[in-house]
């Protein structure tokens, strides 16, 4: 599961793992359909155990009138307890478009394989002892647990040695789990430039697990550009924006948080491009009850509406989310 690993859990009854009752429940996607409708539908409330399927929950939420599709998302958790996101999508909103499945026969050569699996050993290892510390200023990963960190600078070995067929794997094959771990390991080759384009193609992945990689690959390539522009590198924010408006959590909080670091130097393009096409799934990701969650969306509102990082961050740290969006919706409406 590679990045995803004890952090969130989408597939039920993994290893065997029991979820914790709920704690909190927040929607995204709600457009003409009321919170309470949707609360109505799903049956479920906190303090309940997490459903041991969520189809039930799932068809009584599309059965609602306007609705298309309903996506129930676990992450666990907050205080020993599971979050529940319920993502609706309505007829004629915005949301995210993913292509086909390829159905290539390529795979990844055996020492990438290795060093996969090898990667998901020792960062399990860190999640159980909560060490997430990493050095990101090569424009890759290299986390603190060092275990961990000396897979991943083998990492940088194999994406000189295999680069051809990472990018192969990536757009080609059929294996999903393969093609999530060539997005991971592609994002440390040495010319950074080279694996953008391969990385915004890995975005629009039907499988969620490869586009949360090249999310993640492609997030800190762009953290990179913006810390040394001597190197060239220009990584295009919009399939970052697009995926804000998608069903699926994962895609919401990792594109989020890396507009977050992109958005830092508020280009007044980047941020009229937020504006118009992800302000209503902002505002709904910025009154996320889970603060970590919440923030990127609070700080990319307070930045379109022209508030300082210091105004920001002390509202943040006041809970006075409804004075960052009115800051947003201010401009948005000037506009």
């Amino acid at each position: 599961m590679t990045w995803l690993i004890s952090l969130i859990l989408t597939v039920f009854g993994q290893g065997g793992f029991k979820m914790p009752p709920i704690a909190i429940i927040d929607f995204y996607g709600l457009r003409s359909v009321t919170e309470a409708q949707a609360r109505q539908a799903l049956r479920v409330k906190e303090g309940d155990a997490p459903p041991d399927s969520p189809v039930p929950e799932r068809l009584r939420l599309e059965a609602i009138p306007g609705v298309t599709k309903a996506r129930l998302n676990f992450v666990c958790c907050k205080d020993g307890k599971t979050i529940m996101y319920v993502g609706i999508e309505e007829k004629g909103a915005p949301g995210l478009e993913l292509r086909s499945a390829p159905h290539g026969s390529v795979r990844l050569y055996a020492d990438v394989l290795q060093a996969g699996a090898d990667f998901e050993k020792a960062f399990t290892e860190a999640a159980q002892m909560g060490d997430f510390g990493e050095d990101t200023l090569q424009g890759h990963s290299l986390m603190r647990y060092p275990p961990a960190r000396a897979v991943q600078l083998q990492f940088v070995k194999l994406a000189a040695l295999h680069e051809a067929q990472l990018r192969e794997v990536l757009r080609n094959s059929s294996d999903a789990r393969q093609r999530a771990l060539a997005a991971q390991v592609l994002g440390y080759v040495a010319d950074k430039k080279t694996a953008i384009d391969d990385l915004i193609y890995g975005m629009r992945d039907p499988d969620e697990e490869v586009r949360n990689n090249s999310t993640r690959a492609l997030w800190l390539i762009a953290m990179l550009g913006q810390r040394s522009p001597e190197l060239g590198i220009k990584v295009p924010p919009e399939p970052f924006i697009s995926m804000l408006n998608s069903i699926v959590w994962t895609d919401r909080n990792k594109s989020s948080l890396a507009l977050l670091e992109i958005s830092y130097n508020r280009d007044p393009a980047l941020l009229a491009e937020l504006r118009q096409r992800a302000l209503p799934s902002l505002i709904e990701m910025a009154r996320w009850k889970t603060p970590g969650h919440a923030m990127a969306s609070q700080f990319m509102l307070g930045r379109i509406g022209g508030m300082k990082e210091s105004e920001i961050q002390a509202a943040v740290d006041k809970g006075d989310v409804e004075t960052i969006i009115s800051a947003g919706l201010k401009l948005a409406k000037a506009d």
